[in-house]
């Protein structure tokens, strides 16, 4: 009886690790499911088409239903030309949050090239904004194309990749961390208080962005 009890067990907590582990959609390909705009109950001006979840611009944020701490999140995008966007984590939505960028570091979207205004390297994609420059400048594809991107958050260690390759790396809440907050924007925001967890965000930056193949797996 004894060996079957323990058996039960660690069949039971397999079971538990493996729905952790497990990679699961969080954009399904067909519906706003597990999404809604930002301080909406419900989902606007965002919507699917062909498998594709898309804005036009002037709809708002999407946000993540669910909050996350540990995880990977890859993702394929395709900025308008002359569009901006990006993936902020971390949010925190409250009453009184104005903006979803306010709290949490951003995954870079935008047209590197032809943007109408000047950029710096801190503000090109797969930059963690404001903050660190993409390692490589010559890997994302044009405006227009599919890219495929990814997050990793892991115990505060936060990665970003574009096409395969690593470009920004950085220890959360770190005394480095904590320098380069105060040299940027963020520096008076909640964005500057390290916290745990948060929902993920799609920014609407007023641009036509794509988005395809949103999957995450909690770490």
């Amino acid at each position: 009886m004894k060996k079957v009890i323990i058996l039960a067990l660690f069949a039971c907590s397999s079971f538990v690790y493996g729905q952790k582990d497990k990679t699961v959609n969080l954009f399904d390909g067909k519906t706003t499911n597990g999404w809604h705009s930002w301080h909406e109950t419900s989902v606007k001006g965002w919507h699917v088409m062909n498998g594709i979840l898309m804005t036009h611009g002037g709809s708002g944020d999407l946000v993540s239903d669910k909050e996350y701490e540990d995880f990977e999140l890859t993702f394929e995008f395709k900025v308008a030309p002359k569009g901006n966007s990006g993936i902020i984590y971390k949010v925190i939505e409250t009453p009184e949050a104005k903006a979803s960028y306010m709290s949490g570091p951003e995954y870079q979207i935008i047209d590197d090239k032809n943007y109408p205004s000047p950029i710096k390297d801190v503000q090109k994609t797969a930059a963690n904004y404001d903050m660190q420059p993409p390692a490589d400048l010559s890997v994302v594809k044009p405006a227009g194309e599919w890219n495929k991107g990814k997050i990793i958050v892991k115990d505060n260690h936060v990665e970003h990749w574009l096409n395969g390759k690593k470009m920004v790396e950085y220890e959360y809440g770190s005394t480095d961390w904590q320098v380069m907050v105060a040299k940027s924007k963020f520096a008076s925001w909640d964005f500057a208080k390290a916290h745990a967890k948060g929902k993920i965000a799609l920014q609407d930056h007023g641009d036509m962005v794509s988005f395809k193949s949103i999957k995450i797996k909690e770490l």
